[in-house]
């Protein structure tokens, strides 16, 4: 009895066929997967660079500002701004972002205006109750705009936020908390946000005294962003008013910023 096998060929080859098509998308799939986390790593740490940048920007004008108190109460502000210190900004992605709103958020964790009681209530974040820092808008811009040459090469927009120091116990965040003799020179707290393309966003905090009238000493307290991770203080003098900035250029390869 001879067995009819016509048909078999054509089975093989469909079932090698959808085995190909398997391997052939789980390879897109991995490939694709993996140039997503390279993508978000990188932006994660371009978005730390162009915080710390604002940083350092914020620094430079705060030397050249003799009483702090007017920081505080957002009479005095960086040179380094584009507009009122509230309402939207349109991304280079499309997205909006609202500057009275990240103050709020700041502030007391929601998005609309803070009461009082909202501000002075102690949360891990802020736990030092009427000493919680009343964050003010210092500095902030597209990260591109950053310094007059117009060699930063970023889609990053940061923000720079300044609080009086929450270690003192004077229960005024309005008042800088110097001695009495010389108001107005004592310490700050610095938040920086970058906010970034796909709605990355990283945030600094620092601590910033002056030392004497040409120097300031500061601090890094944390580092959070995609990672939530923090990072050990570092510190280290800034430059002297007057010296012109240093020319900084976003490399999108590396995500670093490379000064010369």
């Amino acid at each position: 009895m001879v067995k009819d096998e016509s048909g078999i060929a054509l089975l093989i080859a469909l079932m090698a066929m959808l085995l190909l098509s398997a391997l052939g998308l789980t390879l897109a799939m991995t490939t694709s997967t993996e140039t997503m986390i390279a993508s978000n790593h990188r932006g994660g740490e371009e978005g730390l660079y162009a915080a710390d940048a604002a940083l350092e920007r914020a620094m430079q004008d705060l030397l050249t500002i003799q009483d702090w108190n007017t920081v505080l109460s957002g009479k005095a502000t960086s040179g380094f701004i584009d507009g009122a210190p509230s309402g939207a900004r349109t991304l280079p992605d499309g997205s909006s972002l609202d500057l009275g709103q990240v103050m709020n958020m700041a502030r007391c964790g929601r998005l609309t205006s803070c009461t009082d009681a909202e501000m002075n209530g102690m949360t891990p974040e802020r736990p030092w109750g009427p000493n919680n820092p009343r964050w003010q808008p210092f500095a902030y811009g597209p990260l591109n705009e950053l310094v007059p040459t117009g060699t930063v090469d970023s889609q990053y927009y940061v923000i720079v936020l300044v609080g009086d120091d929450p270690s003192e116990t004077d229960d005024d965040p309005a008042v800088d908390g110097a001695d009495a003799g010389n108001p107005g020179t004592g310490v700050l707290s610095l938040r920086a946000e970058a906010y970034g393309p796909h709605g990355a966003r990283n945030v600094i905090y620092a601590t910033v005294a002056r030392t004497d009238m040409t120097e300031l000493e500061r601090g890094y307290t944390a580092q959070r962003g995609q990672d939530e991770q923090n990072r050990r203080a570092r510190k280290a003098a800034v430059q002297t008013p007057g010296k012109g900035l240093s020319r900084a250029e976003m490399s999108t390869s590396t995500g670093g910023i490379v000064s010369q």
